[in-house]
């Protein structure tokens, strides 16, 4: 047998190596499959990302208001997410923190059998991150409540006659640093004092402290309304509750809250009821069963441990999202073959598509390919109704088109759902210069000269407008400029062919506009219209009649009669022959059975517009 000491090392490193190895792989995890760049871009998913300026005004805002030091931690922390593996580490340590202060509690009170309970929020961020929602603020105001409870608790063990003053002292420091989550830190003391510590005067003391130092604190001090005063950075604060998007998982941050209050008052409670009884239970000769067993019970434990996290992390992990989420990064950075093949991933999102289109058009294959994807007309421009929200990724299309009065708009509009993100402050300093509204232009410069990552770019423009106000030697500015349209235009709601032919008429080499002219025409049916503007192509050097075009022409002249004149170019004899195969196979079923047909077709045509144009494309998510 093993004696004592012994058993004692053989636990704590059991100990140890478990939770090294845990938080290993918790890392690992976030860094390789979750990606947190995702988080700091968002997509327009994730609207409640902070942003950090390097400044001493910046600063000075987050030192008016209880949470605002912890408010300011997290916007620089959040900015590392921009780089994978900081990112990583970040949320990494921030659990790893909360399951040390967990461990603490619970070895202060005596539960030794619960420590497995330290591992209950790690599991739980790992939920929150797996499904894309930031709510990275709120947990590091839990770790700073759970750390003052340890900074208590360790305290008091060598001043027990000053505990009052102790308590006094860390609750007006934390309700400063974290606001409302001070909540937390004070019930989780009253709690030990009562059910623990037997001091019943300190306990009640703690508990009418906490109703009363975020009133005179928060709203006699600092100004703040009262609901401000009592949930400024807890998950019930209005300026979560009031966002359906703020609000996706927060039941995971609520019982992150209570998991510990919980705990500690279940255990108090069981702890009274049985005090009275003989002991039945020794957690050291439970641990000595295990001790000198073959397989040590850490071990058993791990693996459990690992079972249930890989899948929990498997079961939480949204894919779907995660795409949408890489399509726009990917979008954003202008990589574009990786955005048609992250497309495969997750081909029923109209927003996926939409952007899919683009990097069609930007890799020169929109009237070759276009088809081969799922289409809808809102899939081109994102013009219905039910996307009115969608300024994000309209604003896009606007700029490649030459739309600067839209784009601006949209971009501005962003500002207000997503806040001051640098790659809206990069597009708007853009448009601005492109437009030639200097002072505006420097303004959002000014702004991005002061961020983390941008600010190379942001000084480069900023020494440009200096030396040359115009930007007249700006190959990027005047590529823009040859693209913008004068007056100022707006898609209507369902017929964005006005703008795109006002377009064509400033500059008729402005081919994303031709091209996705076209594609509305061929998306909306329009084939008489699309017909009627064949003679554009004359002004770009296609080698070929495109083969959509060629389709789209097929089955003009099929259901008119009438001959397109295609000058010194010609259907080719593939198209030919395969409007002829299709032909046959659907003539073969009736009017009736119409879905018999598609399905027939879908395998060998379903990239055709024939296929389209006869049946739709395969429905996607709107």
């Amino acid at each position: 047998m093993l004696n004592p000491l012994r058993k004692s090392i053989n636990q704590n490193l059991g100990k140890i190596t478990q939770t090294f190895i845990f938080f290993i792989l918790f890392y690992l995890y976030l860094w390789l499959k979750v990606d947190p760049r995702l988080f700091y871009h968002g997509g327009g998913v994730v609207t409640n990302f902070p942003v950090f300026y390097r400044s001493w005004n910046f600063f000075l805002q987050f030192t008016s208001y209880p949470g605002g030091p912890v408010e300011y931690l997290c916007a620089f922390l959040s900015q590392l997410l921009y780089i994978g593996w900081a990112g990583a580490l970040v949320i990494t340590m921030t659990a790893m923190l909360i399951s040390v202060c967990t461990d603490v509690l619970i070895k202060a009170i005596n539960a030794h059998q619960f420590r497995w309970v330290r591992f209950i929020p790690p599991m739980l961020l790992l939920i929150t991150y797996n499904r894309y929602t930031y709510h990275f603020v709120t947990i590091m105001a839990l770790l700073a409540s759970l750390f003052f409870v340890c900074l208590y608790l360790r305290i008091i063990k060598k001043s027990k006659p000053v505990s009052l003053i102790v308590f006094l002292a860390l609750s007006l420091i934390l309700y400063y640093i974290a606001g409302g989550a001070y909540l937390l830190f004070a019930v989780v003391c009253a709690i030990y004092e009562l059910l623990f510590s037997r001091r019943w005067q300190l306990g009640l003391l703690c508990l009418l402290l906490a109703v009363v130092i975020p009133y005179i604190g928060g709203v006699f001090i600092f100004g703040i309304s009262v609901v401000e005063a009592y949930t400024e950075l807890l998950p019930i604060s209005p300026k979560i509750l009031t966002y359906e998007a703020h609000k996706r998982m927060i039941e995971i941050v609520y019982i992150l809250y209570l998991l510990l209050p919980l705990t500690g008052l279940a255990f108090g409670l069981w702890r009274i009821s049985t005090e009275k009884k003989s002991k039945e239970i020794n957690d050291l000769r439970i641990l000595s069963r295990y001790a000198g067993a073959p397989v040590p019970r850490w071990f058993t434990e791990s693996c459990l441990l690992l079972v249930l996290a890989g899948s929990i992390a498997f079961l939480s992990h949204d894919n779907k999202l995660k795409t949408t989420l890489e399509v726009e990064s990917y979008a954003l950075h202008e990589m574009w073959p990786e955005v048609l093949e992250a497309f495969h991933r997750h081909p029923d999102n109209l927003y996926i598509v939409h952007t899919v289109n683009r990097a069609l058009y930007h890799t020169g294959r929109l009237p070759y390919d276009m088809f081969s994807y799922p289409q809808h007309p809102d899939a081109l421009f994102i013009t219905s109704k039910i996307h009115v929200k969608a300024f994000w990724r309209r604003s896009h299309i606007y700029i490649d088109l030459g739309v600067m009065n839209l784009a601006e708009s949209a971009l501005v509009e962003s500002l207000v759902d997503l806040g001051e993100r640098p790659m809206i402050l990069k597009r708007l300093a853009l448009i601005n210069m492109a437009k030639g509204n200097i002072g505006t232009a420097r303004t959002y410069l000014g702004a991005l000269s002061k961020t983390l990552f941008d600010t190379e770019w942001a000084n480069y423009y900023l020494d440009r407008i200096e030396s040359d106000p115009n930007l007249s030697t700006d190959k990027e500015i005047q590529r823009v400029r040859q693209l913008m349209m004068e007056a100022e235009y707006g898609f209507t709601t369902y017929v964005p062919e006005k703008i795109l032919l006002e377009l064509l008429q400033k500059n008729r080499q402005n081919r994303m506009a031709f091209e996705y002219l076209m594609a509305w025409y061929m998306l909306t049916k329009q084939l008489n219209k699309f017909v009627q503007n064949l003679d554009r192509l004359d002004d770009f050097d296609y080698p070929d009649i495109p083969r959509h075009y060629q389709e789209a022409i097929l089955i003009y002249e099929a259901f008119t009669g009438k001959k397109v004149d295609l000058k010194e170019q010609q259907i080719s004899n593939r198209t030919l022959r395969r409007a002829r195969i299709f032909g046959n196979i659907v003539n073969r079923f009736s009017s009736r059975n119409r879905m018999q047909a598609a399905r027939a077709t879908a395998g060998d045509f379903g990239d055709t517009y024939f296929f389209y144009f006869n049946f739709g494309s395969v429905i996607i998510k709107r």
